[in-house]
């Protein structure tokens, strides 16, 4: 019988590791609709639906002149002390930044 040899819990070998490996860190959250999302990781499943804590939320919104047909776009920040995000709506992911 071959021996078992046990994995470190920081080790990634699938895409939702490094979520895990995310836990309780501040995650920036790219989402569909010109969101983006920083907060603190507390909960996610299998669907990427998580729930983040001391949110700041960025929508990006393009407002159209109508008779100049000029565009200007600007950005409206919101914060939040906890909002869970649906998974489907999730287009990236990314973990703290790691300075050693």
């Amino acid at each position: 019988m071959a021996d078992v040899i046990p994995q470190p819990t920081n080790a990634v070998e699938e895409p939702l590791d490094l979520v895990r490996l995310s836990l309780d860190e501040r995650i920036y959250v790219k989402m569909r609709g010109d969101r983006e999302l920083r907060g603190k990781l507390h909960a996610y499943d299998q669907h990427l639906n998580m729930v983040l804590g001391d949110v700041e939320e960025t929508i990006t919104v393009v407002d159209l002149n109508d008779e100049t047909y000029e565009e200007t776009i600007r950005t409206v920040k919101h914060k939040s002390d906890m909002l869970f995000v649906r998974g489907d709506g999730v287009i990236l992911v990314s973990p703290p930044s790691r300075v050693d």
